[in-house]
């Protein structure tokens, strides 16, 4: 896009940012009597379901961005999202149209054909293998998490090499952090589940910022471990929140991608305004979501605000 072009995009994003949610409006979810009384509000805002606001999101920057190669970080999530929702329900026979996920680049229509008929040709070249890999797994093993597993790295690969495609600053740094947070994320989990070591190999996906050996190898060894070796990397600023909770190192990185979005969102000529009004309105649809969830188990308030805490900074 042309500097003009994404100057015109920013000025539009500037109004919907002015609609976008706020602590206040949060707490006055949480406090709501019923799951009724939280989408009576929200209908107030304006706000359909939350497949009908993501949809709407994605609608208003197709139109700003079209079909920029740039964006595909952003969207080649939900295409693996909508991966695994295909192999599970061909595999398992269940689920229905609601696990899909929109704004993606590949239509679900085409990735459930796909896998239902076993012609993985038909997906774009980087899904094929790990959509074959996966479907038989799961339809061998009937392991879940081994067929999230190679669907999620496959999904680290690919946001990695669009980063590296780009030639924005931005969304190159953004993916080689969503990757390698990732990968912090998953060697944590992997150390409180004792993962054995196949796992590490199958689900790290390497990235510049991050040795996914030693990573491994620390993990493996504990948390000090963990800690030691992330102190000589770009992530030693993590180090105290990974000594306390996955948790912890869940609302630093989110801290930590509110200051990498907040530096560049004033830049009339970037798609980094752009970039950021989707992440917001990710963070978004979470919270509602988390919010509407809480109320309809019947969650105390204070649960659900801690968890918004988390997420809301």
């Amino acid at each position: 896009m042309s500097e003009q072009a994404y100057t015109y995009a920013v000025s539009r994003i500037r109004s919907k940012e002015l609609t976008l949610l706020d602590g206040a409006f949060y707490e006055r979810l949480i406090t709501s009597p019923s799951v009724e009384d939280c989408h009576r509000q929200l209908e107030e805002r304006g706000w359909g379901s939350l497949s009908e606001e993501r949809e709407k999101t994605w609608q208003l920057l197709q139109e700003l961005v079209g079909d920029a190669d740039d964006w595909n970080v952003f969207l080649l999530p939900q295409d693996y999202h909508n991966l695994k929702a295909a192999v599970k329900q061909v595999c398992t026979q269940s689920g229905g149209e609601s696990v899909y996920l929109p704004a993606g680049r590949v239509d679900p229509d085409l990735i459930r054909d796909a896998v239902q008929r076993q012609e993985f040709s038909l997906l774009p070249e980087p899904m094929r293998e790990p959509a074959q890999r996966a479907y038989e797994a799961l339809l061998h093993t009937r392991d879940g998490q081994l067929c999230d597993t190679l669907v999620d790295r496959a999904a680290l690969d690919a946001i990695l090499q669009a980063g590296n495609a780009s030639q924005s600053a931005f969304i190159q740094q953004y993916a080689e952090w969503t990757v390698a947070t990732a990968d912090i994320k998953i060697a944590l989990r992997a150390y409180h589940t004792h993962k054995p070591d196949s796992f590490y190999e199958e689900a790290l996906a390497p990235c510049q910022s991050l040795d996914t050996t030693r990573l491994a190898e620390a993990a493996r060894r504990g948390i000090d471990a963990l800690a030691e070796y992330l102190a000589l990397t770009d992530y030693a600023e993590a180090v105290d929140a990974i000594r306390q909770s996955v948790a912890a190192f869940d609302r630093w990185c989110a801290r930590r991608m509110a200051e990498l979005v907040a530096a560049q969102r004033h830049n009339p000529f970037t798609i980094a305004p752009l970039a950021a009004y989707w992440l917001a309105r990710e963070q978004e649809l979470q919270i509602v979501r988390m919010i509407l969830s809480g109320k309809a188990h019947a969650m105390p308030q204070d649960a659900i605000r801690e968890k918004v805490r988390e997420l809301y900074v």
